[in-house]
């Protein structure tokens, strides 16, 4: 089986899995319970598209690029740069956010740790069919 099926394509559902869930909250949900979970949400959406885009990426690795963007955008809103292009972009607000909120650092770390321990999860598992001859 190619890296498309066998990590490309579960990575790529996983990410619509995710915008879903993200905007399935904010729907359904109100106050810090949708803002907290849509900030750890946004860390396992980037650490899923690391893994599309770099498919044999180890999980520690994903889960810290993940991390580090996160937290990146996040300083960014320090400055007016994101605010500026929220006003003029749905996509932008969605992306950048608007404003800093320290609190906003610590859902990513926990997004990050949830996406490695599934990435890691789903990697040992395929490891472990094609050691047994199972999938592959």
């Amino acid at each position: 089986m190619g890296i498309f099926l066998r990590t490309r394509l579960p990575a790529c559902a996983a990410a619509l899995l995710t915008v879903a869930a993200g905007l399935g909250i904010r729907a359904a949900g109100s106050g810090v319970v949708a803002k907290y979970a849509g900030d750890a949400l946004y860390t396992v959406l980037i650490l899923t598209l690391v893994v599309l885009i770099a498919p044999r990426v180890r999980p520690v690795t994903a889960a810290g690029v993940a991390l580090g963007f996160s937290c990146a955008v996040e300083f960014f809103q320090l400055t007016d740069v994101p605010a500026e292009l929220a006003a003029r972009s749905t996509l932008a607000r969605l992306v950048l956010g608007t404003s800093f909120n320290a609190p906003d650092l610590f859902w990513y770390v926990c997004g990050a740790a949830v996406g490695w321990a599934v990435h890691r999860a789903v990697r040992t598992r395929g490891s472990a069919g094609q050691s047994l001859g199972t999938t592959g």
